[in-house]
């Protein structure tokens, strides 16, 4: 389609994203190791485009008026939409772009990744454009190596993905078929993490004893494997106790603070057969593997009253 074509286009274009957790893997598979990441349907994004005259706008909760004016914190979102317009050849100027999101940002939910996967799918909606994998992933890229520096780019491929994925760099990328269903539960700490400050100081971390945190990164890989066995095998129970040893892993490397500690120890004590954080840490949400469908809604709502500020109990689903 030309520019012309699309700048006098009066139809709404939409795109939709949903949202992403790492059930294991965090901060070493920025340095080589492999990830578990799953899709998060219970929250997500939907980004809506109208052609409205003058300077391409933005409306969301964060921010509304000129793209350009747009605050520090969604300069990634912006050069997203920048990168997108360049790339599909649609003059920056006449869109309004409404983006409404559920997904607390901040928290390891992949906010940011779901958000530019929304805004570049409405884009190409409104080219009449169909997006590749490809396509999409690189342009979505531009919007996560602003938020987090060196990502890993495992949030993008999950956020597109309908089953597990496991990810390593340079490797091609494999997806897990689930021995039975497992009962999840995600529990939002209320305090704001920030994924890049979290990534340069393990980062920091490694080169200052590169030695005692590679074996740290090591074992997280070691981990990671076995926790593929145990979801392709319906090992739940040793599933959880993985999850135990990630995150032991996590609290050494300094990025499990007090108050997902006070989260995870609790989630365990009241049956969880394993709980950690999800994420970057410091801040953000904890996950918790529960025993079946009936304790984990028993467990959702203690974590509730236990001062979660958000409980999002769920199922990840074998596939039929």
């Amino acid at each position: 389609m030309s520019a012309e074509k699309v700048t006098t286009s009066e139809k709404t274009a939409i795109g939709i994203a949903h949202s992403k957790l790492i059930l294991i893997g965090e901060h070493a598979v920025v340095h080589g190791q492999p990830a578990i990441a799953i899709p998060f349907p219970l929250i997500g994004v939907e980004t809506v485009i109208e052609r409205v005259p003058g300077s391409v706008k933005m409306d969301s909760s964060f921010y509304h008026g000129p793209l350009h004016l747009a605050p520090e914190s969604l300069q990634g979102i912006v050069q997203c939409v920048e990168a997108s317009l360049e790339y599909l050849q649609i003059p920056c100027k006449d869109l309004l772009i409404r983006i409404n999101s559920s997904i607390p940002p901040g928290k390891g939910l992949g906010s940011s990744a779901s958000v530019a996967i929304s805004v570049i799918r409405s884009l190409f909606d409104f080219a009449d454009r169909e997006c590749t994998d490809d396509e999409l992933l690189e342009l979505a890229n531009v919007a996560e190596t602003y938020a987090h520096g060196a990502p890993s780019g495992l949030d993008t491929l999950t956020i597109t993905s309908r089953s597990p994925v496991w990810y390593k760099k340079e490797n091609p990328i494999d997806y897990i078929d689930l021995g039975e269903d497992f009962h999840f539960i995600v529990a939002d700490s209320g305090r704001v993490g920030d994924t890049r400050t979290s990534v340069e100081s393990v980062a920091r971390l490694l080169k200052s004893a590169p030695k005692r945190i590679q074996r740290k990164m090591d074992r997280i890989g070691e981990l990671t494997h076995q926790a593929k066995h145990a979801l392709e095998r319906a090992g739940k129970h040793f599933l959880g106790h993985l999850l135990n040893e990630a995150q032991k892993e996590l609290e050494a490397l300094g990025v499990s603070d007090a108050g997902l500690n006070k989260l995870i120890y609790f989630a365990r004590k009241e049956g969880a057969l394993g709980a950690k954080l999800t994420g970057g840490g410091n801040g953000g949400c904890i996950i918790a593997l529960a025993q079946n469908e009936v304790h984990s809604k028993l467990l959702a709502e203690k974590l509730r009253k236990y001062g979660a500020t958000a409980v999002w109990p769920f199922v990840l689903k074998k596939q039929k």
